[in-house]
């Protein structure tokens, strides 16, 4: 699977965005001029943010709304609770939430902690982002 996240002010822009996959859908294409493409669910996203830097137990972070279920791809927002709290973290709580994340191990084995450290920051200014724009945030996800 692969996903791209990016911005849009509502779910119906958000729903739109495959079917052009134009910057201006993409809300301004918060995340580059290609938006950011990875294999990082959303889930696991949500889940790091929540947990390790929100202290939220795994069992409590929220689901993930369905925006477009398609044979050949999905839509997906993220709740406003996993990107705000992004936004007012520094440097000690993103390195402590990397150190946590890459000791955890997935299908890939143990994540390098500074790669981890990057994708936060890189994550941090998405949420700013989006926050400026006044957009919420979506995932792309397609095989």
């Amino acid at each position: 699977m692969t996903y791209k996240y990016f911005g849009a002010p509502d779910g119906a822009t958000a729903a739109r965005v495959p079917i052009s996959m134009r910057p201006e859908e993409l809300g301004g294409d918060e995340l580059g001029m290609g938006g950011m493409f990875t294999k990082i669910k959303p889930e696991t996203v949500a889940a790091m943010v929540l947990t390790g830097i929100q202290g939220i137990p795994l069992h409590k972070v929220p689901p993930l709304e369905l925006v477009v279920l398609h044979p050949d791809y999905a839509v997906v927002k993220l709740p406003m609770t996993v990107v705000d709290p992004l936004r007012g973290v520094g440097e000690e709580s993103v390195g402590a939430a990397a150190f946590i994340w890459s000791t955890v191990p997935d299908r890939g084995g143990p994540s390098d902690a500074y790669n981890v450290y990057q994708l936060l920051h890189e994550w941090q200014d998405f949420s700013h982002r989006l926050h400026d724009a006044g957009h919420q945030a979506y995932c792309l996800v397609w095989p």
